[in-house]
């Protein structure tokens, strides 16, 4: 078996378009704001509300869908991407922009949830974290390119002129999808299950204590990065003076080098998660603990981009642990990693504008840092979440597992 690579990355570019319309308000802001006649308060409430919403409906909506054939839903949940974005490029009022947003943040979770399981069946059982990291260089690619292009667009020619291009990406990606993607119809043991069963299933994965430690894991790292990350502007422009087109390549830069760090690391992923995972979180907490004291231009510039080159390539880590660690339950693994992500987007906003609000910015790093040693502990205590070393009858045995009836 080799990997479907037309397949994959089709798969990697609608991540990219999905990753791409979530974060665009945040650079579109001022331009959405003065065109719906709103405050920039309220136009930043709609990265809240979707996070909340994609955490809240994620499990119940993938337990629902356990018996729609795989390469439909995923499909369907690009088409449904397509309609809201669609809806918020000719939206008159803010409300109906929300409204629109909220509804693609119903699709988020279960995209989300069944990409991995879709990428490991389209992989050998040895190249499943290979296939996730080709596929998830579309994620880095949407923070590389796709977020400053969009934003780039939208001061250029209009907010509603951006969003319209997410649509018409989504478009073509749900055609391309129908054409490449194999027949992948639901697992037996899905099919034999009701409603209530595949919900009950779904919430319980949870007693499965590798995936609660994953879940755990996901939730303090997420945390701990999005607390420090949300505020990257106001700490760079403190500690090295940057501002504007200065702010604008950094970021670009420190999407570049995550980009690069997730092709590198991606053909280890299945050999060695548990070690590559520590030095990337050993990285990571050097790096970002680096920007809490003012230290200048030059190390503030490589300290964020070692954070970003590091932080970037974890999700192919932690994306692909579902796919082993619960073999026999890879959606409903899937669905709460997911969750706890997005607990992890929401609560690490939410704990940073708190620091801030309090003037304690340069405490966010440390906190981050912190963070990131807890999730290396975390790690390095969980040997059967992430090894060390994996060999090709681990992941053989792994996929037969996932192969046997339940």
């Amino acid at each position: 078996m080799s990997f479907n690579r037309p397949a994959l990355v089709v798969l990697g570019a609608s991540a990219f378009f999905y990753v791409t319309a979530e974060t665009l308000p945040v650079g579109l802001l001022p331009q959405i704001s003065a065109g719906l006649h709103v405050t920039e308060a309220q136009v930043g409430l709609l990265l809240t509300s979707y996070a909340v919403v994609a955490a809240l409906s994620t499990i119940p909506l993938t337990a629902l869908t356990m018996r729609v054939p795989r390469h439909t839903l995923i499909a369907a949940t690009v088409a449904i991407f397509v309609v809201s974005q669609a809806a918020a490029t000719f939206a008159p009022t803010f409300l109906v922009l929300a409204l629109s947003r909220l509804i693609c943040a119903l699709a988020h979770g279960v995209f989300w949830s069944v990409i991995g399981p879709i990428i490991a069946r389209m992989a050998p059982p040895d190249q499943i974290g290979r296939a996730t990291a080709l596929t998830f260089l579309g994620n880095s690619l949407a923070i590389v390119l796709g977020v400053p292009i969009g934003t780039a667009v939208g001061q250029w020619l209009g907010w509603r002129f951006a969003v319209g291009m997410m649509a018409v990406g989504g478009a073509v990606c749900v055609l391309l999808l129908l054409a490449v993607l194999p027949k992948l119809p639901p697992l037996p043991r899905d099919m034999a299950a009701g409603s209530a069963e595949r919900l009950r299933n779904a919430v319980l994965i949870l007693r499965d204590g590798r995936v609660a430690r994953l879940c755990l894991l996901t939730a303090v790292l997420v945390i701990g990065h999005f607390a420090a990350y949300t505020y990257i502007a106001p700490l760079v422009r403190r500690d090295a003076g940057l501002d504007g087109a200065g702010l604008s390549v950094l970021l670009l830069g420190y999407g570049a080098v995550g980009l690069l760090t997730t092709f590198l690391v991606g053909r280890y992923v299945d050999r060695n998660p548990g070690q590559l995972l520590l030095i990337l979180l050993g990285a990571q907490a050097v790096s970002v603990a680096l920007l809490a004291p003012v230290l200048g231009t030059v190390p503030t510039i490589l300290a964020a981009l070692v954070w970003g080159g590091a932080f970037t390539a974890i999700p192919v880590f932690l994306g692909a642990a579902p796919m082993r660690v619960a073999p026999t339950a890879r959606d409903a693994a899937s669905a709460v990693y997911v969750v706890a992500f997005q607990i992890g987007i929401g609560g690490g906003a939410f704990v940073g504008e708190r620091f801030v609000t309090n003037g304690q910015l340069g405490a966010l790093p440390l906190l981050a840092a912190l963070l990131a040693v807890v999730a290396g502990i975390l790690v390095f205590t969980s040997r059967s979440v992430f090894p060390f070393r994996l060999s090709a009858e681990d992941h053989h045995r792994t996929s037969a597992e996932a192969a046997a009836p339940h």
